[in-house]
């Protein structure tokens, strides 16, 4: 079909506000607005200002008073566990109703924040429902995360209560929450007034303290005593979450998530970009700690009346590199988002796609990847192995929807690889020189949105407005900085190639780690790489290749590593000074999938760092100095 994505941008473009009013009439209102936007409120403006809304109820309520309380609203998928459940809208109702009783026994009401701190399973999605429902701003924490990054997350946020759980569960180990938890509750200078705990069956926790509750011991008595919560309304500027960004140091940088334009921004990407109907199956295998799982795990299929995956397990060994297709068969879902880590790893296990065999997965109409660059070759592997559009995009925690990507509820762009396409209406993005001036097609520069950010974005920081300013308004006035760098070709496409903090100065020559990544993937031998620039004398910086090889490599390193470089120099030119290849078993990384860059520059240039608090592996970063110091990589 012939898309309409030019005629939907200009019209947004033409009339911004009559767009987003427009799209607000899918979500309903206790009280409409009275200014579409208010640019004189906040720092750069506040969306459907005077109205009221609440969250719990156009995600649950509303479907179930049209009929649909019976269609599934949430699948839970654990091979961790081997466990599987599915609550339909109805049963999520009577349980989110039965947990936010719970929360306001012990006192927490509107405005009041909740820490949940919990792995993924159903009741997460609940809490964060359950906040809503009562006007409480949850803060959702990473499970797992260590005591001192939690107990400043505690500090800054100043929870009511915290939510969460007895014992997190991964391959091969269990991990005990609540003394972390109590941990962290001891190095906070704020207090909890309680801890309401999910026990799980593989690990119960010990409740020791007189502010330790069993949530569904909590949740049974609110329902023998006939206590459900009702809806609270809330100012469409209320806040709805704090969301921690990752790994941040000292003190905390939480995202503002509104209330109203948060729903009606989300609602309009479920059908306009994800092409998703009320009742099908919609799938982000990502976890509730992150923005994704905000975004879509939780929120934006809820509010559409879709149905949404929450899966326990891995991309790879929960038991193999089958595991995706098992889950897309067995729950037909029709459109998979996951961050471009995940199948990379599967690329690596199962290069020819020879689990895939085993399942029927006719029901996937597409597949999105965001969370870092989707690298060409990982694209066309997946297109080839899943033969249906494979689409990378492009956002952040901040802005908590898409920035760019191809709108396939509008009829699907032609896909240029290494792209994320376009941008998306509510966003005016342009590349800028150092100086703030527009660059031309094709040169490399500073992404930056034009104010005022649409719905959905983050409004400010919590309780830290001139940090706000700083780090997103200042550098470049009338723009949102998003702290990366790319560029934009004749067609208005969008490459994002690197974080700022990625271009490296090779000589005077202000070069891409993203592109010499992307040269690095194309090989046939590699499976994943990263591109770190390295303190030289001479030059200013080196750029040096770790890269990953495929499992059924047989090949001597020096051998693939050698054709690297020749590759490098051949598609990027000798401009790239690219004269070091380094072949390991693994790349150090988030929990979310994110390769943490910064953290190898550091340990390269020699350079004291600090441990990353999302790191899924601590004893990567070994290996890889390991594997500099045999390479004798020169350090500052």
């Amino acid at each position: 079909m012939t898309s309409r994505y030019q005629e939907v941008y200009n019209n947004w473009q033409a009339k911004p506000l009559e767009f987003w009013e427009e799209a607000a009439k899918a979500i309903d209102w206790i009280k409409p607005w009275e200014k579409v936007f208010d640019e004189n409120a906040g720092v750069y403006g506040h969306w459907f200002a005077g109205a009221q809304c609440n969250t719990s109820y156009n995600c649950l309520d509303r479907h179930v008073a049209a009929g649909r309380g019976e269609q599934a609203a949430l699948i839970y998928d654990s091979p961790i566990t081997d466990s599987k459940q599915t609550y339909s809208y109805a049963q999520m109702l009577d349980k989110v109703q039965l947990m936010a009783a719970a929360m306001q026994a012990q006192g927490v009401g509107k405005g009041d924040r909740v820490l949940i701190y919990m792995p993924m399973i159903p009741e997460a999605a609940m809490a964060m429902l359950a906040c809503s429902r009562i006007g409480a701003i949850h803060s959702v924490v990473f499970g797992g995360f260590a005591a001192h990054e939690l107990a400043t997350r505690i500090d800054d946020a100043k929870p009511a209560i915290i939510v969460s759980a007895s014992c997190g569960i991964e391959p091969g180990r269990v991990i005990a929450y609540k003394p972390l938890l109590d941990d962290a509750i001891a190095q906070s200078s704020h207090k909890p007034q309680a801890c309401l705990i999910q026990q799980r069956d593989t690990l119960k926790a010990e409740l020791t303290s007189e502010r330790d509750f069993d949530l569904a011991a909590e949740m049974a008595k609110a329902d023998a005593e006939g206590r459900r919560a009702e809806c609270v309304a809330v100012d469409a500027n209320d806040p709805l979450y704090i969301l921690y960004t990752s790994g941040t140091t000292g003190q905390p940088k939480g995202v503002v998530r509104d209330t109203g334009g948060h729903m009606v921004a989300l609602h309009w990407t479920m059908s306009n970009l994800y092409d998703i109907k009320p009742g099908e199956v919609f799938w982000a295998a990502s976890d509730v700690g992150w923005v994704v799982g905000h975004s879509y795990i939780v929120y934006a299929p809820l509010l559409l009346g879709a149905t949404t995956m929450l899966y326990e397990g891995k991309p790879v060994g929960t038991p193999d590199a089958g595991a995706f297709w098992r889950v897309i068969s067995e729950h037909n879902v029709v459109s998979l988002f996951t961050a471009p880590t995940a199948f990379r790893a599967i690329k690596k296990e199962d290069s020819e796609a020879k689990f895939l065999a085993q399942y029927d997965i006719s029901c996937l109409r597409s597949l999105f990847l965001a969370g870092e660059r989707a690298d060409p070759d990982t694209i066309t592997w997946a297109e080839t192995v899943l033969g249906v559009p494979v689409l990378d995009h492009w956002w952040q925690t901040e802005t908590g929807w898409c920035i760019c990507g191809n709108p396939l509820g509008l009829g699907q762009l032609p896909v240029k690889l290494g792209s994320s396409t376009v941008p998306m209406p509510g966003y005016d993005v342009q590349v800028l020189d150092d100086a703030g001036h527009p660059v031309g097609a094709g040169e490399l520069g500073n992404i930056a949105v034009k104010l005022p950010l649409p719905p959905g974005c983050l409004p400010t920081l919590w309780h830290a407005e001139e940090r706000f300013k700083e780090a997103y308004l200042d550098e470049f006035p009338g723009y949102y900085k998003t702290s990366d760098a790319g560029m934009k070709d004749e067609d208005g496409y969008l490459f994002i190639m690197s974080r700022t903090d990625d271009i490296i100065n090779v000589a005077g020559h202000r070069l891409s780690t993203g592109a010499m990544e992307e040269v690095l993937a194309s090989h046939p031998d590699v499976a994943e790489c990263a591109v770190i620039g390295i303190s030289d004398n001479l030059k200013g910086q080196l750029p040096c290749g770790f890269v990953v090889l495929k499992s059924n490599v047989m090949r001597e390193h020096d051998e693939v590593e050698k054709e690297l470089i020749k590759l490098v120099r051949q598609q990027i030119g000798p401009v790239a000074a690219f004269k070091l290849a380094i072949t390991v078993e693994r790349l150090p990384k988030t929990r979310s999938g994110k390769i943490l860059r910064g953290t190898m520059r550091s340990i390269a240039d020699g350079q004291d760092y600090k441990m990353p608090a999302t790191i899924d592996d601590p004893s990567i970063l070994e290996e890889i100095a390991a594997a500099i110091e045999e390479h004798k990589v020169p350090k500052s």
